[in-house]
C-alpha cells in the first residue's frame, strides 16, 4: 500500500465516511466471467440513459454493492448482479442494500428464471453488449441525510479511483 493510501485509510473517523481498499481498486478477481458480462451490459445501458455508475461500492453497513448508479435526477440505484440461480439463492444479504438506494434492481442474464426474483424489486436482462430494464424498480425515496452521506461517499470514491488511475 502506498503512503497516500495508508494516510487516506487511517484518516477516517466515522462508519459513514469509512472507505475500504476495495473502493479504491474494485477489481479483486471475485467476479465470474458471466457476472462481468452482465456488469458490462448494464454499464453500457446506464451510460446511454445518462446515469453515472461505479462498480463494487462499499456501503456504510459494510455490504458491497455490485453497481451503484446516479441518475440525472439524482436518484441512487443499486444493481445487484446475479450470474445464475445458484448465485441468487445463496445470497441472503441483498435486503441490506435497500436502505441505501432509491431503486433496487437485480441484473441477470436473459435465461434467468425471473419467477424466482422477489416481486417488489426491479430487474434487468443483460449480456456483454447491452441491457434492458424489464421490470422497473419501485421508487423508495432516501432520507435527505442518508442521500447526502451516500453522495459524498460516491464522490470521494470516484475521486480516489480517478487519482489512482492517473499513475
Amino acid at each position: 500500500m502506498t503512503d497516500f493510501m495508508t494516510d487516506f485509510m487511517t484518516d477516517l473517523e466515522t462508519p459513514e465516511n469509512e472507505l475500504q481498499l476495495t473502493d479504491l481498486a474494485p477489481e479483486d478477481g471475485r467476479q465470474s466471467e458471466a457476472a462481468r458480462a452482465i456488469q458490462r451490459g448494464v454499464t453500457r445501458m446506464l451510460i446511454q440513459q445518462n446515469t453515472a455508475c461505479m462498480p463494487e461500492i462499499s456501503l456504510p453497513n459494510y455490504r458491497r454493492a455490485d453497481l451503484v448508479g446516479i441518475t440525472h435526477k439524482g436518484e441512487l440505484w443499486i444493481i445487484e448482479i446475479k450470474s445464475g440461480l445458484a448465485d441468487f439463492q445463496a445470497d441472503k444479504k441483498w435486503p441490506e442494500y435497500l436502505p441505501y438506494c432509491d431503486r433496487f434492481f437485480f441484473a441477470v442474464a436473459p435465461d434467468f428464471p425471473v419467477e424466482k426474483l422477489p416481486e417488489d424489486v426491479g430487474y434487468i436482462f443483460a449480456d456483454a453488449y447491452g441491457a434492458e430494464i424489464i421490470r422497473p424498480a419501485i421508487l423508495q425515496k432516501l432520507a435527505a441525510a442518508r442521500r447526502s452521506i451516500l453522495m459524498r461517499r460516491l464522490a470521494r470514491i470516484g475521486g480516489f479511483r480517478w487519482t489512482r488511475s492517473q499513475k
